[in-house]
This record gives C-alpha cells, sequence and structure tokens, in this order.
C-alpha cells in the first residue's frame, strides 16, 4: 500500500484538509470570550461604585431621626416602667 494514498472520489473542499488542520493557529480572541469579559467588567464596576458610594454616604450623611413616638405611646411606656405621667 501507498502511504500518500489521497480519495479521488473527495470533494475538492475536503482534499487539503491536512494542510488546513495543520497550519491552523489562533487568529483573535474569542467572541465570547469578549462578550463575557465586558459583562464581568460592568457587574465589577457597578459593584465597586455602590460600595464606594455606599461608604460615602455613612460617612457624610447624618444619622437617620427616629420617628416621633405620639403621646399616647409615651403614657402607656410611662405606665409600665411605674413613672406616673405629668398632669396625673
Amino acid at each position: 500500500m501507498d502511504d500518500d494514498f489521497e480519495f479521488a472520489n473527495s470533494p475538492p473542499s475536503f482534499q487539503n484538509m491536512g494542510d488546513l488542520i495543520k497550519d491552523a493557529e489562533p487568529k483573535g480572541l474569542n467572541p465570547g470570550l469578549i462578550v463575557l469579559l465586558v459583562i464581568g467588567g460592568l457587574v465589577l464596576t457597578f459593584l465597586v461604585g455602590n460600595y464606594v458610594l455606599y461608604s460615602y454616604a455613612q460617612k457624610t450623611l447624618p444619622p437617620r431621626k427616629k420617628k416621633p413616638i405620639s403621646k399616647k405611646k409615651m403614657k402607656k411606656e410611662r405606665l409600665k416602667q411605674g413613672v406616673s405621667a405629668p398632669g396625673e
């Protein structure tokens, strides 16, 4: 048998396929990788930005004011504690 045997009936598109596979080199980045990197970069930027804004707000904004308690609730609390409400 001959080692350089080629199929005579093979279509012309497959005749030189062996050379193409041997000379195959990566040409550029995978588009899926580019999309993944862009989306990952945007998510990372979003999270870092949120953290920076949160830490800035914690340092600069005054603490929240508590809701005012109604007079009825104040009387109930004082009675529970044993302190008589003023005016009674």
